[in-house]
């Protein structure tokens, strides 16, 4: 794993507040070519088979996994919880043995009656930890409703993600259709450190399916974190990536999840820094990051510190902020604005919304010509996405837009710099 961290500026002015922002790039590990297997996987499908999935979406959901069974290893774990306002155990999480009596398994599931998320996805968690071994366990709840039975307060649900993850369990979400609760969705795979899809047909969430099954098959790193030590003389750090923390002590500890063969991915961190009184050097934070790699099993430590060099004020005027650095926290911070913007379109504030993708589509026309040429396609890409959701916002598809903002500022906020990014924005959805 390599790490590096970049700073936006490298000095600051002596007895003068500041901040000080930091890239943070990680990459993983490639794929061994040598012959060595890997440990078993564990993947705990969680589906929702209320009335609402019957048809072509429950069909299609249970042909996609079908199709994971068949590129799952016969060592592998793999189970399978349906809830509608029950709770089945379709398939015992166990190693893939018997193939065809888990697809016979899945074939039988039949659509029921309300939906109770929170006792499927609890009893989920619960066959993911009883076979879940040294790596761990994903995750995968499908649902096409709100929760009207069990617990339904999004915070109350991301606890149980966060607890879960604490035990080295991931979990991610796919919304299906219209008619879920973004909320819950996007509150579950935020305290589980998955991922938060969404999809309106059928063939989308089979592709979405199979690419949570190949983001875990390919996995070289999980369990990764980053532990942020702040120097005494440092008043506060903040984490943009839309991502867990905690504080541990002297430390602001970011959940990062699992890494894929090969992945890169960016943070930015945001340090408050009260005047310093003395010129020099000055060790800003301790960047610790540990994770543990994959298929040996071990768990790895990499310890990066940040510095900053403290120097008069008419030198410190002079200096040039790195524009890679900057152009990357303001990304973030879109992100961030496109998380408002669904929170307020979920509780039907279309005018508070379109004000944030305003706000979001102006700072992008600002820095778009000063920042780096590498960097200029993607935020292309953002003006299109934020062009998007305010369209779907005028034409009073409230859901829709709140559904996609949330999974692509989730998955461009927390997921970063990965090479497969979210999905374009539909040219005609259904």
């Amino acid at each position: 794993m390599h790490i590096s961290a970049h700073l936006d500026v490298d000095v600051i002015a002596v007895e003068t507040d500041d901040q000080l922002s930091v890239l943070v790039e990680m990459t993983a590990p490639t794929a061994p070519q040598s012959v060595e297997p890997r440990p078993p996987s564990t993947l705990e499908v969680v589906l929702d088979r209320s009335g609402s999935m019957a048809g072509a979406r429950l069909d299609g959901a249970k042909i996609a996994l079908a199709g994971l069974i068949d590129r799952l290893d016969p060592t592998d774990n793999f189970g399978l919880v349906t809830f509608d306002n029950h709770v089945t155990v379709a398939v015992p999480a166990s190693p893939l043995a018997d193939k065809n009596a888990v697809k016979r398994a899945i074939a039988d599931v039949q659509a029921g009656g309300n939906t109770d998320l929170s006792s499927g996805y609890l009893r989920g968690l619960q066959e993911a930890e009883r076979v879940a071994g040294p790596a761990g366990a994903t995750v995968l709840l499908i649902s096409d409703g709100h929760a009207n039975a069990g617990v339904t307060d999004p915070d109350a649900l991301r606890g149980i993600a966060a607890k879960a993850r604490g035990k080295t369990i991931t979990t991610s979400t796919l919304g299906y259709g219209l008619g879920y609760d973004e909320r819950i969705m996007s509150a579950i795979a935020d305290g589980g450190a998955g991922n938060e899809h969404f999809a309106e047909e059928p063939d989308t969430a089979g592709a979405l399916i199979a690419g949570e099954l190949e983001g875990l098959l390919s996995q070289t790193a999980q369990a990764a974190s980053l532990a942020i030590h702040v120097s005494p003389q440092v008043r506060a750090v903040q984490v943009i990536n839309d991502l867990p923390t905690t504080t541990n002590g002297d430390a602001v500890v970011a959940e990062l999840g699992s890494f894929y063969s090969g992945e890169t991915r960016k943070l930015v961190l945001v340090f408050d820094i009260p005047a310093i009184a003395t010129l020099g050097l000055a060790q800003v934070a301790t960047c610790v990051f540990t994770w543990v790699e994959l298929p040996a099993l071990a768990q790895h430590t990499l310890t990066v510190p940040v510095h900053v060099n403290v120097v008069p004020g008419d030198q410190a005027a002079g200096r040039v902020p790195d524009p890679t650095v900057r152009t990357e926290l303001v990304y973030l911070q879109v992100q961030q604005s496109k998380r408002r913007a669904s929170h307020h379109l979920s509780a039907g504030d279309a005018q508070a919304a379109l004000g944030e993708i305003a706000l979001s589509q102006s700072t992008i026309n600002r820095i778009l010509a000063s920042a780096p040429e590498a960097m200029r396609a993607e935020l292309a890409d953002e003006a299109a996405a934020l062009a998007y959701v305010a369209d779907q916002v005028q034409q009073g598809m409230l859901s829709r837009a709140a559904k996609y903002s949330s999974m692509d500022a989730r998955s461009k906020s927390s997921k970063h710099g990965r090479e497969t990014q979210p999905p374009p924005p539909p040219t005609n959805p259904v």
